[in-house]
């Protein structure tokens, strides 16, 4: 069973992302864990800071969470009655966010987190230190990151940026192969240089690492040169429709570059597009 997390506020950009995850995971067995976290207010009482008791955190906090996320699954029943291999779970908590998604990532085996982004104006707000932002950057666990305008399709296309400067161990890619292999999906390998270039020696040879660890996937290369990573990034996963953008958070060139930047309002693949986030565990 693969386990996923559905951190959520209640939202509909929540929500979105809750649906997404379901479809995305329809073909195989999953927990999933949706999670709602409390900060805890130190002013509980009139204002007074207070210090509050387990009986008085599970009274204001825990209860009425839990009976929201009650509202949340009896919705998912509904509306995706017939999928027995999937089973889900209400956690409520009340913690600093970060610590209470790597407690859970953690205690429940977490695989993967599907996390819901307000689309250009919430990547904007990432490097402000948004709930988003955080978990992709301090969790090191696969995130999936969903925009409020992304809607499931079926997986076909997968675009994956790359400079073939692999600082990390390949095996990092896994979930990717997995997605690819259960999808029948097909994998473009994106490179985008500034200026046209040939590939040095290191980067020939992780060129030809990812040919051999995709070998059994329908696969390709591509070469563009833009000034603008996103830009040139955005002109190729809408002219071929990808259904998935997904990029390696250790890879910080790439990965910063593409999340944590002031034009995200003009890039309309943050709006619709998912990110698949890889980490090393």
């Amino acid at each position: 069973m693969k386990n996923i997390l559905l951190p959520t506020d209640f939202s509909e950009n929540s929500w979105n992302a809750i649906q997404y995850a379901i479809h995305f995971f329809s073909k195989e067995p999953c927990h999933f864990y949706l999670l709602h976290i409390n900060r805890i207010s130190d002013n509980l009482m009139n204002g007074t800071p207070y210090l509050a008791t387990e009986d008085v955190l599970e009274y204001v906090y825990t209860k009425p969470s839990i009976e929201k996320l009650r509202q949340v699954l009896k919705r998912i029943s509904i509306l995706f009655p017939s999928n027995k291999n999937h089973r889900f779970y209400a956690l409520a908590d009340y913690n600093f966010f970060i610590e209470s998604i790597r407690k859970h990532v953690k205690e429940k085996n977490i695989d993967i987190i599907v996390i819901g982004t307000k689309g250009a104006s919430g990547l904007k707000k990432i490097i402000i230190g948004s709930n988003t932002g955080d978990v992709i950057t301090k969790v090191k666990c696969t995130t999936l990151v969903v925009p409020e305008k992304a809607q499931f399709t079926n997986l076909k296309e997968i675009t994956f940026p790359t400079d073939f400067s692999l600082n990390y161990d390949i095996r990092i890619l896994q979930p990717l192969l997995d997605l690819l292999e259960n999808n029948k999906a097909s994998l473009r390998i994106l490179h985008v240089s500034k200026n046209k270039t040939t590939l040095n020696n290191d980067q020939t040879r992780n060129r030809e690492l990812l040919d051999d660890y995709f070998i059994n996937i329908d696969s390709s290369f591509h070469y563009l040169t833009n000034r603008s990573l996103q830009d040139a990034i955005q002109c190729f996963v809408e002219s071929r429709n990808s259904n998935l953008i997904c990029m390696v958070a250790k890879n910080l060139n790439y990965f910063q570059q593409l999340l944590f930047h002031s034009k995200a309002e003009a890039l309309s693949y943050h709006m619709k597009t998912p990110f698949l986030v890889l980490h090393e565990s």
